[in-house]
């Protein structure tokens, strides 16, 4: 099917089966490319070709986006090496650098990736940064880090390579937490790397291989259940956001509303048609936040993002120290808009502002 649409493709591809074989029986004594699961499992093989094959790159699965991240750090730097990573982005990111992978000499600087990159070892991008929303210029910063010596992996989880693929603009990694809108559903828990050299993608596979952080069969055939409907679901959650951002930056509760398709953005505009399911916004303080948050009656009050249905939680109950106490990240579904709007503005009657 190589002469039709991409979409096609992604929905017409037929799903293996799901094969949990620990072991696969040697070939006249000889071990085939799957003999013991933690190498490579028929699934997971699946799922890593149509992956390579979104993402323009080479992809492995984890059993995260955390492992995913774990093996990026200690597989490719060294003790003493220097980690830059975006601010505001994601907060399991920083804190893994900043707490456990510390202990092993990794020093982190946290910078604003609107701006130059830092000298570092390894430059972390995050276009439509969760849950601050800021937009890189890639290429240039790209560039920036190249020219001192890094490497630079973008952390594309929230837009997906629907919306972009950045080994096109010169990224050496691209990470995706696939547990969230690559699966869509909230039901599998995985990571991805997608390498753009082939020495890089051995290189994590057999610390992966050692380490033992792979991806089950069945979260990985999960994930390829999820792909194929993976452009519509971000065709159409990414215009409920727009137009739920529109609706919010109006209402008189809300202070400010984060999201790069909202406003004009040029740096972003380059890079990208439309901005995902995830924005953020902030109410007076902490204490609205939560009001809001218990008042909600379709909109589930739950963490992650990225799944068909939509969740909202305040990020000050895990990032207190970096987020405003108002602020809430609405991750959207694919319910129908005006019904996502009817139960905002019913939340936000409860605050006495509407």
């Amino acid at each position: 099917m190589s002469g039709v649409d991409r979409e096609t493709r992604l929905a017409r591809g037929e799903l293996p089966p799901v094969d949990r074989a620990t072991i696969h029986v040697y070939s006249e004594a000889i071990p085939g490319p799957f003999y013991y699961q933690r190498n490579a499992h028929p699934v997971g093989a699946e799922a890593e070709r149509l992956l390579g094959e979104l993402d323009g790159g080479h992809a492995l699965l984890f059993s995260s986006g955390s492992g995913a991240t774990t093996a990026v750090i200690l597989a490719l730097l060294h003790p003493g090496a220097t980690v830059a990573v975006a601010d505001g982005g994601y907060f399991g990111t920083v804190g893994l650098l900043q707490g456990e992978l510390a202990r092993w000499g990794i020093e982190t600087v946290v910078f604003d990736q609107t701006g130059e990159p830092p000298n570092a070892d390894l430059v972390w991008l995050e276009p439509c940064a969760n849950p601050m929303m800021s937009f890189p210029d890639l290429e240039a910063s790209i560039a920036w880090a190249h020219a001192s010596g890094a490497v630079v992996v973008v952390d594309n989880t929230v837009l997906s390579p629907i919306l972009l693929r950045p080994l096109e603009h010169g990224a050496d990694f691209v990470l995706h937490s696939a547990t969230k809108i690559l699966a869509g559903h909230h039901d599998a828990l995985l990571g991805a790397v997608i390498c753009a050299r082939l020495e890089d993608h051995a290189r994590l596979d057999a610390f992966r291989t050692a380490s033992g952080i792979v991806a089950a069969p069945d979260p990985a055939w999960l994930m390829l259940r999820g792909i194929k409907t993976l452009a519509l679901r971000v065709e159409r959650q990414s215009a409920s956001a727009l137009e739920l951002a529109r609706r919010l930056a109006e209402h008189p509760a809300v202070h400010r509303v984060r999201y790069p398709g909202l406003t004009p953005d040029p740096v972003a505009e380059r890079y990208v048609a439309a901005f995902g399911p995830l924005l953020s916004f902030d109410v007076a303080d902490g204490d609205e936040a939560g009001r809001v948050e218990k008042a909600l009656q379709l909109i589930g009050n739950a963490t992650s993002l990225g799944g068909v249905a939509s969740t909202l939680e305040a990020r000050a109950r895990w990032e207190p120290a970096r987020v405003p106490p108002g602020l809430l990240r609405l991750s959207v579904g694919l319910e129908a808009v005006e019904d996502l709007w009817a139960d905002l503005e019913q939340a936000f009657d409860g605050l006495g502002n509407g």
